[in-house]
């Protein structure tokens, strides 16, 4: 049964404000491909929300870890330690340069990188570390930080869920050299397809905007640093339409209301299933006090994969749809044939095969979210029992 045959599906886009009055002023403003003005107001809005030195928006959060992998120039003979319990373009962005993913385990609380095990990762050939915020939960990131100063490593942050989320107060996507962040239509504000490089080292800049744009100095042309534009570096077309920035910009203005709704949305779900949790049948997300959550996805750990798979059959039964999330990456077919398949992450393995994500969106109504509720306590044999 397709998602929107569901009653309740896992996800419903929907517009949050001026949409459709921006698209059509896009229109009218005579430039609708890529870095118009509905392009300049989101990089200006991003970079005062986030604080960041440089904020380029791209095609998806995709294009963003591709464009960071080539601003890194990773290559054939390197290595990138990143979390297996990810999407695959995490691992992508390496494969697509010729280096190496060496596949990490991941902590028991948050399912995010366990920063205890990358000492033991890090080699000669390592050269960077791709860290995934995973549900906009912040991975530890002082000792991940630290351990890649003292060991000459670069930082990429997979913030693609994190938009909004900091960790000790700093936004996300703005402690590693570089970040990403999607928006896609699943995430909190979206463009249907979309995503952003945020470049916080000041090094990168010039070379982020050159290789966004074909690997030519077009931006600088535009400013009127240079007489002429040309091909300066490797590059590709990294920039979305101007229309897709016209109907991300709405959503952007959104953005405290989207988080303050989210918040409820997550803590309503996490009051109603306390008490799955009190009997040891489920466990919920956990978010630590130094963290401060996006609210992207709730999720349950069942007690194994058949009552997953179980539960997951009954809500689909009530017309609700809920979704496992990554298959892990070091165990996928590609990673067999290139030979990048670690053996066992225990970790990873079991947590993966008892997730499933409950329906999230901003439009959500409490009294869907409630019949959300209701149907997994009645999956459990009734609310309190």
């Amino acid at each position: 049964m397709a998602g929107a045959l569901y009653r309740i599906p896992f996800n419903r886009p929907a517009p949050l404000g001026r949409e459709l009055d921006y698209i059509r002023d896009a229109i009218e403003q005579g430039q609708i491909s890529g870095d118009g003005v509905y392009t300049k107001r989101c990089h200006a809005l991003l970079e005062q929300v986030l604080g960041a030195r440089r904020c380029l928006l791209t095609t998806s959060a995709t294009h963003a870890l591709d464009l960071s992998a080539l601003l890194l120039d990773l290559g054939p003979g390197d290595e990138v330690i990143l979390p297996s319990f990810t999407f695959v373009s995490t691992a992508n962005a390496v494969v697509l340069r010729g280096a190496r993913p060496v596949f990490a385990d991941i902590r028991e609380d948050t399912l995010n990188l366990d920063e205890a095990l990358l000492a033991g990762l890090v080699g000669d050939r390592t050269r960077a570390i791709f860290v995934v915020h995973y549900a906009g939960v912040s991975c530890e990131l002082d000792p991940i930080l630290e351990l890649a100063r003292a060991k000459g490593l670069r930082v990429v942050e997979d913030a693609a869920q994190a938009l909004g989320s900091r960790y000790r107060g700093r936004p996300l996507g703005t402690l590693g050299d570089l970040g990403c962040i999607s928006f896609h239509e699943t995430k909190n504000v979206s463009c249907g397809e979309g995503g952003a490089l945020v470049v916080n080292d000041a090094a990168l800049v010039e070379r982020a905007e050159i290789m966004r744009e074909k690997g030519t100095n077009r931006s600088q042309f535009f400013r009127g640093q240079v007489d002429r534009y040309t091909w300066v570096d490797a590059g590709s077309s990294f920039l979305p339409s101007d229309l897709l920035a016209a109907f991300l910009f709405a959503q952007l203005q959104a953005l405290a209301e989207v988080a303050a709704r989210r918040r409820a949305i997550h803590e309503r779900y996490a009051a109603g299933l306390a008490d799955l949790e009190r009997r040891g049948v489920v466990r919920l997300p956990r978010i630590p006090a130094h963290v401060e959550s996006s609210y992207h996805l709730f999720y349950l750990l069942c007690e194994d994969l058949p009552t997953r798979d179980r539960l997951t059959a009954f809500l689909k039964a009530r017309g609700i749809q809920a979704v496992f999330h990554y298959v892990p990456l070091h165990d996928s077919p590609m990673a067999r044939r290139g030979g990048f398949a670690p053996g066992s992450l225990p970790v990873t393995e079991r947590l993966a095969a008892r997730l499933l994500r409950l329906p999230f969106y901003n439009a959500l109504k409490a009294e869907e979210q409630d019949d959300v509720i209701r149907a997994i306590h009645d999956f459990y044999g009734g609310a309190g029992s």
